[in-house]
């Protein structure tokens, strides 16, 4: 629990605790009895080729990259955000791109011993780092795990050769294999992200990629919808896709496959066997609390009367000068009270088992009923299910998840 300091207190006439405390409360402040676990994301911020979908923050490396300033930069940015998250532990780290496998295996050292020296971590963290194919070395790989990765979390997005090529992705299917194997031998927790609706793509070729990476035994699937982001090539120049029915059909196909083979399917993407769900993103779908250091990144932090949002410089020469200079967060917010209840929905509502009713008083700060009109009416449209106990999308709610979404913005 997190004691509320109360001020200035006067001694008057005497008042509960609790309505002392409101009183010294700005104007629609917020009342968390508890903070939420903190998670750590680190950005890198290189790829080795961007791929036309891709609208994450990456830069094509074009050659070497500045390993050591860039790590340095984020030693720096991890030092100067401490105060925001004095006395809490960090209970899972991901380490995200771009391309974090690009990084050699002593800067890899590097970076998680830096975590270590300025952070106290969980003893049984998770620590997850993206890898893509086309830059698996087994040598280097035994050496990211010996520094301290636990789980990797690896792009396939197929293992069809030409729907790699369509994709824009460097490795091929060979590769997508030799790295699955690594992985293997390796690690005994990772993850496999493959895409479906791909250019061309049919039913069959979308099963076959399914039962290959199935195949592999792997404790965790990601399996997206291919999607037409804005300011990609993509959607500038969009490929031949499956039609909505097709990529249904696959959709259905998915789950059907993926129960059979018994893995949980927990969130919108995402399939788990027992015990295997991802713990960091998790987090982000129960509206925890994460620091983001690093080109780009984001953090949502939470104080007892608040909640803060952070956005770094994304260009990594300007994330880089702005650490050296003492500050390189170049956004910062509070998220108000009015999108408070969105911002929670947002990601809860991609959680397939649903949240209980009280998890939205312990992150926001506020009573459930500031949503109940939104409830009501998502309910009214079946697009959701609640009652004491659980709030869950139906099934409808999951196929039409925007547009349940956005029933909670504020009017």
């Amino acid at each position: 629990m997190i004691p509320i300091k109360v001020v200035g207190a006067p001694a008057a006439a005497p008042r509960s605790p609790a309505a002392s405390a409101l009183q010294y409360l700005k104007p629609g402040a917020l009342n968390l009895t508890a903070l939420p676990p903190l998670s750590l994301y680190i950005h890198f911020p290189w790829c080795v080729r961007k791929c036309p979908y891709c609208d994450f923050n990456s830069h094509e490396a074009r050659g070497a990259f500045p390993e050591q300033e860039y790590l340095d930069a984020v030693r720096l940015d991890l030092e100067q955000s401490l105060p925001l998250i004095w006395g809490r532990k960090i209970h899972t780290v991901f380490i995200g791109g771009g391309t974090p496998s690009l990084m050699s295996a002593q800067g890899l050292d590097r970076l998680l011993s830096d975590v270590r020296t300025l952070l106290p971590l969980e003893i049984d963290a998770e620590i997850t780092m993206e890898a893509n194919p086309g830059t698996f070395e087994a040598e280097k790989f035994k050496s990211f795990r010996a520094s301290g990765v636990n789980r990797l979390s690896i792009g396939i997005q197929s293992f069809n050769a030409d729907h790699l090529k369509a994709l824009g992705r460097i490795h091929d299917d060979n590769e997508a294999r030799r790295a699955v194997e690594i992985a293997h031998a390796n690690f005994d927790n990772f993850n496999l992200d493959l895409m479906y609706a791909l250019p061309t793509q049919t039913l069959e070729q979308a099963r076959q990629d399914l039962g290959t990476a199935l195949s592999f035994a792997p404790p965790h699937l990601s399996l997206y919808h291919l999607t037409m982001e804005p300011n990609t090539v993509f959607a500038k120049y969009p490929p031949a896709l499956p039609d909505d029915d097709a990529s249904a059909d696959m959709q259905d196909m998915i789950a059907e496959t993926m129960t059979a083979a018994g893995f949980e399917h927990y969130e919108v993407s995402a399939y788990a066997r027992p015990g295997r769900r991802g713990r960091h993103n998790v987090n982000y779908w129960e509206f925890g609390d994460y620091l983001g250091i690093g080109a780009g990144a984001h953090s949502k932090i939470s104080f007892p009367h608040r909640v803060l949002r952070q956005a770094r410089f994304k260009q990594p020469e300007s994330f880089i000068n702005a650490a050296r200079a003492g500050n390189p967060v170049q956004e910062e917010h509070e998220i108000a009270r009015a999108d408070m209840g969105f911002e929670f929905m947002l990601n809860t509502l991609r959680l397939t088992g649903g949240f209980s009713p009280n998890l939205f008083g312990e992150r926001t700060g506020m009573g459930i009923n500031a949503i109940d009109a939104m409830l009501d009416a998502a309910e009214a449209k079946d697009l959701l299910y609640r009652d004491h106990m659980i709030i869950r999308p139906t099934e409808l709610g999951q196929r039409f998840l925007n547009d349940l979404q956005q029933m909670f913005l504020a009017g």
